[in-house]
């Protein structure tokens, strides 16, 4: 009668890292067949319900599937043996590999087993996960084990076990992430990566087949982190969401889908009620891999709004001649101008909202001086003194033609303006058409509270053609042209050397004014 010592002869393995239960029952199951050369331990595998010869790598295997079946709780019809994986033409044989339950055509772990002593074979099982989307790689020589996360292609990290078949990765991780934590291990703090260039490594790497709208995908994803990060500031002990600790794609996808719903009812008027996030499960997972470790806020939104503007600039570039203007120029602009807290504004072609933005920081400056507060790293996450709601909430306006502009500009508004924001989709110069714009409902449940707020500056009753903002900032689209001619004969700048209306009309203008109307 065999024992695992005497197959494990020539070995120092003592089965330490199995369960005492284990090794009885794997011992009480060798029995011996005749060769040429004598008895020969055999074992009847649970998994291929046959007689297999009892190799030292085999005996080791053998104790694996008892614990995978017995303490773990997998089922038999979940693990599979010898399992080819395939690499091009070539086709290699997993020793291990566990499906899901819910997914029987998905791997989920996969084991490389050794024969005691043997230190080969971690890279061949990162290289199998690779190839076949597992998650969880084990590795084992019987006295030694190792357990690995996949979190991206060819990138791993060591996890301190499995889960049971009851439980999700992330009930065995140990470790969550904070904003804290974020901080310290933020991607773009040394300077060697930006978002605009994560953000295009995943428009090429991930989505530029995954027949979805890049931009749009994108925009949710970085929406939804933002939402993530400012509750966290709001509680440094809470917990990150926008992770993956762990969980099958088809887990992370509900989770962060979840998350967007919840941030699209915090932050109303960018998304509509029916949205959610299009993205197949495994490239939504390598999204969150690229964006999990990047922190988007800092003290002026500056990471966020140059991501946008790249994002936009692809999307919509030379459709409607819209470009961004420099940030150095709005600051330069919003200097010279020196807003002050007591002082109405309005961008009358917003585009990204550069104008409001930039001018809401520097009245928050002037107000966290007056209270004598300190201006932090995440300055913009934090929650405001009522002071800068207001500011925001009764003296800050933006009208843009582009809905997809006005879109990220009201994300920038709700953020910068904790949850505040007048940015409207109207047509700044066809103001005789605003109360046509005005009656879908859609329209009107996205932009009411800011309209209403906003009619309060209209000079008369009768007409929407002059308001009285205090300070007007804008930088109109240059690159079009108005051939509308119920538009042109409204304005002087529509007619040509003799007097008459032409029959278009280039915008080509930056202006900042104060006090005038418009």
């Amino acid at each position: 009668m065999y024992t695992l010592d005497e197959i494990f002869k020539n070995s120092t393995h003592k089965s330490s890292i199995f369960q005492p239960e284990t090794i009885n029952l794997i011992s009480s199951r060798i029995f011996t067949k005749y060769a040429k050369n004598g008895e020969v331990p055999y074992i009847k595998c649970l998994i291929r319900d046959k007689d297999i010869k009892l190799t030292p790598e085999e005996a080791v295997r053998q104790l694996y599937i008892y614990e995978l079946l017995y303490i773990y709780g997998y089922s038999q019809k979940q693990i599979k043996l010898e399992y080819p994986v395939h690499f091009g033409r070539e086709v290699k044989r997993a020793d291990i590999v566990i499906f899901q339950k819910e997914h029987p055509d998905s791997e989920y772990i996969i084991a490389e087993v050794k024969k005691p002593n043997a230190k080969d074979g971690r890279e061949q099982l990162k290289s199998y996960c690779n190839a076949t989307g597992a998650i969880i790689g084990i590795w084992s020589n019987g006295q030694e084990e190792y357990f690995y996360r996949r979190t991206d292609p060819n990138t791993f990290e060591t996890i301190p076990g499995i889960p049971k078949a009851s439980e999700k990765l992330k009930d065995v991780l140990t470790k969550r992430w904070t904003i804290e934590d974020l901080k310290a291990s933020d991607k773009l703090k040394d300077g060697k990566k930006s978002l605009k260039a994560l953000v295009q490594e995943i428009e090429d790497d991930v989505l530029a087949h995954a027949g979805v709208n890049a931009f749009e995908e994108i925009f949710k994803l970085i929406f939804t982190k933002l939402y993530d990060e400012m509750q966290s500031v709001r509680k440094p002990q809470r917990v990150l969401e926008f992770r993956n600790y762990g969980d099958t794609d088809e887990d992370l996808k509900a989770n962060i889908q979840s998350l967007f719903r919840e941030a699209s009812k915090t932050w109303k008027g960018v998304f509509d009620d029916k949205d959610s996030i299009e993205l197949t499960p495994s490239h939504l997972a390598l999204c969150v891999s690229t964006l999990q470790d990047v922190k988007l806020f800092n003290s002026n939104l500056e990471i966020v709004d140059d991501a946008f503007e790249f994002l936009m600039n692809k999307d919509m570039k030379g459709e409607k001649g819209q470009f961004f203007t420099p940030r150095y120029v709005i600051d330069m602009c919003v200097r010279m101008l020196n807003p002050s807290e007591n002082e109405s504004m309005i961008d009358t072609a917003s585009g990204s909202c550069g104008f409001p933005v930039h001018t809401m920081f520097y009245v928050w400056g002037k107000i966290y001086d007056r209270l004598g507060l300190e201006r932090k790293d995440m300055f913009t996450a934090e929650d405001k003194p009522e002071e800068c709601k207001e500011y925001v909430r009764d003296k800050v306006f933006a009208i843009d033609f582009d809905e997809k502009a006005v879109r990220v500009a009201r994300t920038l508004n709700l953020i910068a303006g904790d949850g505040h924001t007048n940015v409207m989709h109207l047509n700044t110069l066809d103001y005789d058409l605003w109360e046509e714009t005005m009656k879908p409902l859609a329209w009107r449940k996205k932009y009411s509270e800011g309209w209403l707020r906003f009619v309060d500056f209209c000079e008369t009753e009768e007409s929407y053609k002059n308001f009285m903002f205090d300070i007007v900032m804008a930088n109109p689209p240059f690159a079009g042209d108005v051939k509308d001619s119920r538009i042109i004969s409204r304005y002087e700048l529509g007619k040509n050397s003799q007097g008459k209306y032409a029959s278009k009309i280039g915008r080509d203008i930056l202006f900042i004014e104060r006090n005038y109307n418009f």
